[in-house]
């Protein structure tokens, strides 16, 4: 049984692979990148991927919000009070 995840991840490749290969990263990260995966630092490839998928998350959110009409619901507040 194929892991779901790797199905979806190849259709989207198949499907988007070639606009993407298009898109500029910006300067250095490739070889960053690189890097990382030769010294084994899969924590440091790992957060990556997590950033951006959060990130990615976040704007699927709120370009779903701005489609549907609806208002963005009120942001939590991060100041900490004593």
């Amino acid at each position: 049984m194929m892991n779901p995840y790797v199905e979806w991840f190849e259709n989207l490749r198949a499907e988007y692979g070639e606009q993407l290969k298009q898109m500029p990263l910006p300067e250095g990260l490739p070889e960053h990148l690189r890097d990382l995966m030769a010294k084994g630092d899969d924590e440091a490839v790992l957060f990556m991927l997590k950033l951006a998928w959060q990130l990615g998350a976040q704007a699927g959110f709120s370009a779903g919000y701005q489609q549907s009409g609806a208002e963005m619901p009120p942001k939590k507040s991060t100041n900490a009070q004593a």
